[in-house]
């Protein structure tokens, strides 16, 4: 059996960079959190990978809506990526965002590094999240640097 905080330890010694995911609850407000659960995984189609953990208070707002929005954050965005991994407060208040064309109406984070918007396809159980399986039907991107986590900590890219 693996320790929970050895298998932790783990895997923040995986880079990964930080999105924010973004639906429009079935409310009508926008709502988001920060994941650094995410992954490509198909070019044909193009479709991306999103982890919610079951404990997340956004989790009912992605399984209600069939389309979700990942917004790649840039070096520049970390207040934001903290932002929304905080609870307890509107995510969205004084947040510049606009609504996604392709997929519906995802919102999309002014100054994202890359937006995706997706169609949701499939949604599976695996341990202690739910795994959301996208389709992109538009995606963007701009030039910068992005926001990056290794250990635990918030990481600049070092030689481009």
């Amino acid at each position: 059996m693996v320790d929970p905080l050895a298998f932790r330890r783990a895997c923040s010694r995986f880079a990964t960079g930080i999105t924010i995911a973004t639906v429009l609850g079935s409310d009508g407000l926008p709502q988001g959190f920060t994941a650094n659960s995410f992954t490509s995984v198909s070019v044909e189609p193009p479709m991306v990978l999103l982890c919610i953990d079951r404990g997340a208070n956004v989790l009912l707002h992605f399984q209600g809506a069939p389309q979700f929005g990942i917004n790649v954050l840039s070096a520049s965005q970390k207040d934001l990526s903290m932002r929304f991994a905080t609870r307890g407060q509107d995510r969205f208040e004084g947040v510049a965002w606009r609504t996604g064309a392709g997929a519906g109406p995802s919102p999309m984070l002014a100054g994202a590094l890359a937006h995706f918007e997706c169609v949701t396809r499939q949604v599976w159980e695996a341990g202690d999240h739910l795994v959301f399986l996208g389709e992109v039907v538009a995606a963007q991107h701009d030039d910068g640097a992005p926001l990056v986590y290794y250990a635990s900590a918030y990481r600049e890219l070092v030689g481009e």
